[in-house]
């Protein structure tokens, strides 16, 4: 960390008085430094831009001091990254200049980390998001996609819910990749408790990464400041299954906003979970991937990672010339004929024909027999 230690106490008091996301604060730290602004704070001083932070944060002012704060979650294993550090993800700074929306927005004033994955190994990640209540074929869908990111070296973010987030973290530790759960409480904490071995095994071996500082509960609005992180951390969100109310929409929002690159797994059509994500590929707000390997060629560098187009299995008669196509389709399935026969149903002169049928015996398509010619089994595949 590199960071100087003022600042940091500065934006660890911050975090406590106030919360995640208020874009208020983003503003005023943008204009006068968390510094100031804390000072301000504490000194119930009335500067106009600090008023009303200074108002909503005097509930919570003669908690615990910065340092304190700082030195209890280290011996929970947690550290606060904040601008400046070494490992501070940069394109976190990318909010600054993102118009707020439900309230929220701007640059957090740090991150609370438990675990050894660095964030500034985040720049080439990838959000995987959409329903709580998702569907089998959802739930696969994103755990499939997710190992395929994962195992290419894309660590995998999403927000440890149940449903979608759920099986995209297990989907990229399947894979062998890292992934990193974004919560609305804080890192120090196990929400939703169903999932304590999933995020203490991330706390071990991926990270746990939050805005709010810790013991923080999670509340609602606090998911709209969480969805902000994990769009702005990552360098595209893929979206697997979301209603048209879903709260996974509000990350794809923030992807949008931020000129990220927004993908969506269609579903089947008559599939409520699937609704949203549908809109937004109606609408072209995001880009239909249906696999890993399609969402690493959004996402990579412009030719790292090309999909071929599907094909259908080329067979042996693909490879013929047109008139030998159109002689070979003349020649009847059950039964032999002449020459003449198949140069009337193929409506092409005679020489051309006999030509055509001596090249399509040779390549193992027809066989003459007594009475004419037949198709051989060649031509059957």
């Amino acid at each position: 960390m590199s960071a100087p230690e003022a600042e940091r106490l500065a934006r660890v008091g911050l975090s406590l008085l106030t919360e995640p996301g208020d874009p208020r604060v983003a503003a005023v730290v943008g204009e006068v430094g968390a510094q100031a602004l804390y000072a301000n704070v504490l000194q119930q001083r009335a500067d106009r831009p600090s008023r009303e932070i200074r108002d909503d944060a005097a509930s919570r002012t003669g908690g615990k001091d910065p340092a304190g704060e700082l030195a209890d979650a280290a011996r929970a294993g947690l550290r606060f990254v904040v601008p400046g550090d070494t490992e501070w993800p940069d394109q976190l700074d990318d909010l600054a200049h993102v118009p707020v929306l439900q309230q929220r927005g701007g640059p957090p004033l740090g991150l609370w980390v438990k675990g050894p994955l660095r964030l500034d190994a985040l720049a080439r990640s990838v959000a995987v998001v959409g329903s709580r209540s998702a569907t089998t074929y959802g739930a696969d869908a994103a755990a499939e996609l997710a190992a395929v990111v994962a195992r290419a070296g894309c660590p995998v973010v999403s927000g440890a819910a149940f449903g979608i987030d759920q099986a995209a973290h297990r989907g990229a530790l399947g894979g062998g990749g890292q992934t990193v759960a974004v919560l609305a409480c804080g890192a120090d904490r196990i929400y939703p408790q169903a999932h304590r071995d999933l995020l203490e095994h991330l706390a071990r071996e991926g990270a746990v990464v939050s805005e709010t500082a810790p013991g923080g509960a999670p509340m609602r609005i606090r998911f709209l400041s969480r969805n902000r992180i994990i769009a702005a951390l990552t360098s595209g969100t893929v979206l697997v299954e979301a209603a048209v109310r879903s709260g996974a929409l509000n990350t794809a929002n923030w992807a949008s906003r931020l000129q990220r690159p927004l993908m969506g797994v269609p579903g089947p059509i008559t599939s409520a979970p699937s609704q949203g994500v549908h809109q937004l590929l109606r609408a072209g707000a995001a880009t239909l991937v249906t696999s890993g390997a399609e969402v690493l060629e959004v996402v990579a560098p412009m030719g790292e990672h090309v999909v071929e187009e599907p094909r259908g299995r080329e067979r042996s008669r693909d490879r013929l010339s047109t008139k030998d196509q159109q002689v070979l389709d003349a020649v009847p399935v059950q039964r032999s004929v002449g020459t003449d026969s198949i140069a009337r149903t193929a409506g092409l002169a005679m020489l051309t024909v006999a030509s055509a049928l001596d090249r399509l015996r040779a390549g193992g398509f027809v066989e003459r027999v007594e009475d004419g010619w037949r198709l051989a089994a060649l031509a059957h595949e």
